[in-house]
């Protein structure tokens, strides 16, 4: 007999009333309120709920992974809102993007792998996509490993109109785990990448190095 699992979620989009939704702010990122009321799980309905939510799109990011050599490939750039909490603001990351309209994530993922890396995807596998801060902001995360070739990976790159200098760093997949476990690496979704494929590794092998 086949065993199904079941969704853990007693209510969905239905159990929500949007009273009204107005932009309070529209520039490069947005600010939207909402004024809502909910389901409760005792089955009446809640007072009504203001929350400011921020919209900033959603993005793709891809960890470069070459399976030859299990090296990973992480670029380093200054992220200023890092200076409030972290030593530095110059953070190791996966490769990222935001999704442009009418664009897919694996196309922003080969995409940016060029703009900031140097470097193009071969065969790209999607591990999952998370909500970044459900709390706050609608924005979802797409996470890929993309295969390339490591001993390509060198220099600074970015865009200069976009004001980019980015840093190549091609380390071991071991290498990057570490950092994980040490905090050298603490961004969400250069965590969840590197985690996914320390995870995954051996049956990403088996499917990307098969010989027909």
């Amino acid at each position: 007999m086949e065993n199904k699992t079941e969704r853990p979620f007693k209510y969905g989009k239905d159990d929500i009333e949007i009273i009204s939704k107005r932009k309070l702010f529209n520039g490069f990122f947005q600010m939207t309120e909402y004024r809502f009321r909910h389901r409760l799980f005792e089955g009446s309905w809640s007072n009504e709920i203001t929350r400011e939510v921020f919209e900033r799109g959603h993005a793709g990011v891809v960890l470069p992974y070459d399976p030859k050599t299990e090296n990973v490939v992480l670029i380093e750039q200054i992220r200023l809102p890092a200076i409030e909490t972290s030593e530095t603001p110059w953070l190791l990351e996966a490769v990222a993007g935001m999704i442009e309209p009418n664009e897919s994530p694996e196309e922003v993922i080969r995409r940016e792998s060029v703009e900031e890396a140097g470097l193009v995807i071969e065969r790209a596998e999607k591990a999952l996509s998370y909500l970044s801060s459900p709390g706050g902001t609608t924005e979802r995360m797409h996470v890929y490993i993309g295969e390339v070739d490591s001993k390509k990976a060198k220099g600074i790159h970015g865009l200069s109109t976009e004001n980019e200098d980015i840093r190549v760093h091609v380390v071991s997949r071991d290498q990057a785990y570490q950092w994980v476990n040490d905090g050298t690496i603490d961004n969400a979704a250069t965590v969840i990448a590197i985690q996914w494929l320390q995870l995954n590794y051996q049956k990403l092998h088996e499917k990307w190095m098969k010989v027909f």
